[in-house]
């Protein structure tokens, strides 16, 4: 997650201050006052990942049988477009310095994505941590080819600040087509997600499939030689600013652009 405390951006353009000064008032992602990595990592942290990999928990609501990590009940948190946005979280290994938003699991990243705009980034996200990766799944609904992008991950960038994630897609969760990223900040980052400001929100009715007005990173099956696909991997690139419990690829959420009933 951006923290101005940490290390200066990669892409030299000025961060705003006024969302840096938001991030330190809520202390996300700086080093005073937060769980160390190896405390995430060792699963001492409440919610952390457990030595033997399995999933987090839930959080505060992991009791409740509308919540879990596959989901929960047909409401789906709440869920407005259960066709459109990831339906459950298939795993989630964290990497060192993740941590920020796993309290809010599932639901942090099923449903829309809460864009701020070229401004500022959303604090509604899940932090994978160096090399971490995560691998979400759409239950009833695959993402097929069509015309344009197919497929929008949102992050949290904003102006002068990219983090950024690999992506892959796959029809059976275990056999992946995986995008080219590139770590070229000059061309910006050709291929990764991570990079482009998220100006969809609930409250302002931009169409979080219109790749033209959403914001986010879009990605075209066609590419892939795909013409489904219904598992999104993202595996935070190891090139981003570490710090804290926020560290590495932030995810908002993900949006199938061009979908069809599931095919089995």
């Amino acid at each position: 997650m951006k923290n101005a405390s940490l290390a200066p951006p990669r892409v030299r353009r000025p961060v705003p201050l006024a969302l840096a000064s938001l991030l330190l008032a809520l202390g996300c992602g700086g080093d005073e006052g937060a769980p160390s990595a190896d405390a995430f990592m060792d699963g001492s942290m409440d919610g952390g990942t457990r030595d033997d990999g399995a999933m987090p928990d839930a959080g505060p609501d992991a009791g409740d049988e509308d919540a879990g990590m596959d989901g929960g009940s047909p409401g789906n948190c709440g869920n407005p477009r259960p066709d459109v946005f990831a339906d459950e979280i298939v795993s989630f290994m964290p990497g060192p310095n993740a941590g920020f938003g796993q309290d809010d699991l599932p639901c942090v990243v099923l449903g829309p994505p809460i864009g701020g705009g070229d401004g500022g980034g959303s604090l509604d996200v899940l932090s994978l941590g160096e090399a971490g990766e995560i691998v979400l799944a759409l239950r009833d609904t695959d993402i097929v080819d069509g015309p344009g992008p197919d497929l929008i991950v949102f992050e949290n960038p904003f102006t002068g600040f990219s983090e950024t994630g690999a992506v892959a897609v796959s029809m059976d969760g275990e056999t992946w087509d995986e995008w080219p990223c590139a770590n070229d900040e000059l061309a910006d980052f050709p291929g990764c997600a991570g990079v482009s400001p998220v100006f969809s929100n609930p409250d302002n009715g931009i169409d979080p499939t219109d790749a033209a007005a959403a914001g986010g990173d879009a990605f075209d099956l066609a590419e892939r030689g795909l013409s489904r696909a219904r598992f999104v991997r993202i595996r935070d690139t190891g090139w981003n600013v570490y710090g804290g419990n926020s560290g590495g690829f932030d995810l908002d959420a993900i949006a199938a652009v061009n979908r069809a009933p599931r095919a089995d």
